[in-house]
Order: C-alpha cells, then structure tokens, then sequence
C-alpha cells in the first residue's frame, strides 16, 4: 500500500469505529445484517471529504473543449457529478441505518451525525 492509500484506509477505519459506536444498539442479528451498509457508509464519508477537498482547491467548473478548433465553454467538472450521487447515496445508507433504531435514539443519533460533518473551525 502507498502511503495515501494506508492513510484513506486509516481514516475509514476511523470512521467505521464511530459508526459503530453511534449503531451499536442495534440488535446484533440487524447489526450482522447491516455491517455492510456500515462499512459502505465509512466508505462514502471518506470519499465525500475527498471529494469536498478537491473542490474546494479546484473548483466546480472548469473550461471544456471537444477538441482544439472549438472555443472552450464552462462545465461542471466530473468530481462534482461525482461528489453528487456518492452524497446522495451515503444519506440514503444513514437513514435505511436510523430507521432501524427505535424512535427515542435516531433524533440522538441523527444529532451525533451531523456533528460529525461538521469540521472543527
């Protein structure tokens, strides 16, 4: 493994803990069920702030052209389509796994989530 790599693995390693710290009271036969939506989930986060990282240095559009002869034009760049549908599946993964809570722990486990996405100033 490259450095960068043995790093994104030690930062979904330490996402995974604290999502499983937030769904451990999750029955253990749901929670064997749902290890893999947890992992995903780990998985997606990193990749989001990796993502979030790149846009912010580089921005969300850049100049686009077919080829020499055409003019460039302003388009999205490919990591914002990506950034998009990785977002939008991660929030689905984090909901199917609240809805498993009972009803007094997902506004609690809903809150600790959403502290998390949120970087220190």
């Amino acid at each position: 493994m490259t450095k960068d790599v043995k790093a994104v693995d030690r930062r979904i390693k330490a996402e995974l803990k604290k999502l499983k710290t937030i769904f451990k009271d999750l029955d253990k036969d749901s929670l064997w069920l749902h290890d893999g939506l947890i992992h995903r989930a780990a998985f997606m986060r990193i990749t989001l702030e990796d993502y979030e990282t790149d846009i912010n240095e580089n921005g969300s559009i850049e100049m686009f052209s077919q080829s020499p002869d055409q003019k460039p034009y302003e388009r999205a760049r490919p990591v914002m389509q990506f950034y998009n549908t990785t977002n939008k599946n991660y929030q689905s993964i984090i909901k199917q796994l609240t809805d498993l809570l009972p009803k007094e722990e997902k506004d609690n486990t809903l809150e600790m989530i959403v502290d998390g996405l949120q970087k220190p100033q």
